[in-house]
């Protein structure tokens, strides 16, 4: 969101969007985590706790499921806990029906000793259901919850935007994978990410702009009383940029997501 802006110009940020954890982002995406690293995780404990803000995810995809190890051990350090690291799965792309499901199988059982790891540092691995990937099928996305139901530091980074736009099929898969849902993505496919468009288009990402109602993801994620971290999200073009031209705008569209999601939960709690 803020692109490959400074902590030191993010971290005031936190607290004016509501939230309480920030997610580190390396680069192209963005360049906090490099930075974060960088600077060591003693003085970015100490920047966390002068803004009051805890480290809750580290986006992992440029290292993958199994070279985990050094954002464990960076998470450890700075204090985290239940840090989310988000990253895709491993294994064959385009498989269907029974190989699918072996490759899932495989993945699951390569991954029993860094769920292990993960816990051991306070982490837990969240598998985003990204497109072209293993994990990306609602089908996919119930065989890895079903097989990983044992594992409490393991779960789905559940991401919208990489799913078909239905809000009624998305909330129904909601509630089939419960609590393999570790981490939600608030961010919707809208008019797509990889190319360049008029900014009211790339904004078509963001919850409450594009066309797909979260209501019903809402009310589902209410249903299955989920206690994850949601972040509101969307890619620019090109990656890395700050979605908007300054911090100060880039709060504002993130709270008007906000409270239109708010808006969802609170229709989700009324009605039970």
């Amino acid at each position: 969101m803020y692109g490959t802006m400074k902590l030191e110009e993010v971290l005031p940020e936190v607290s004016k969007i509501g939230a309480d954890t920030i997610d580190l982002w390396p680069k192209p995406h963005g360049s906090q985590y490099e930075e974060a690293v960088s600077m060591g995780p003693e003085r970015i404990a100490e920047m966390l706790a002068e803004h009051k803000v805890g480290l809750g995810g580290i986006a992992c995809y440029k290292f993958g499921a199994f070279k985990l190890k050094g954002s464990m051990q960076f998470a450890k350090a700075v204090g985290g806990k239940d840090v989310a690291l988000v990253c895709t799965g491993v294994g064959p792309r385009g498989a269907e029906g029974g190989e699918l499901k072996k490759a899932i199988s495989k993945f699951v059982e390569q991954l029993k000793s860094h769920h292990t790891e993960a816990l051991e540092h306070g982490c837990l691995i969240a598998i985003e259901n990204h497109s072209n990937n293993l994990i990306s099928s609602p089908d996919s996305m119930k065989w890895f919850g079903e097989m990983t139901a044992e594992m409490a530091g393991v779960g789905i980074a559940y991401a919208p935007h990489h799913l078909p736009q239905d809000e009624i099929m998305q909330a129904k898969l909601i509630e089939t994978l419960g609590p393999a849902i570790k981490f939600f993505y608030a961010q919707q496919h809208g008019k797509g990410a990889k190319k360049k468009m008029p900014k009211e288009d790339e904004l078509l990402q963001m919850p409450g702009r594009g066309p797909l109602d979260f209501c019903p993801l809402l009310q589902a994620l209410n249903k299955i009383a989920f206690t994850g971290r949601t972040e509101i999200f969307m890619h620019p073009f090109p990656r890395g940029l700050p979605i908007l031209e300054t911090a100060d705008l880039i709060t504002a569209e993130i709270n008007r997501s906000r409270d239109y999601l708010e808006n969802c939960l609170e229709k989700a709690r009324a009605d039970g």
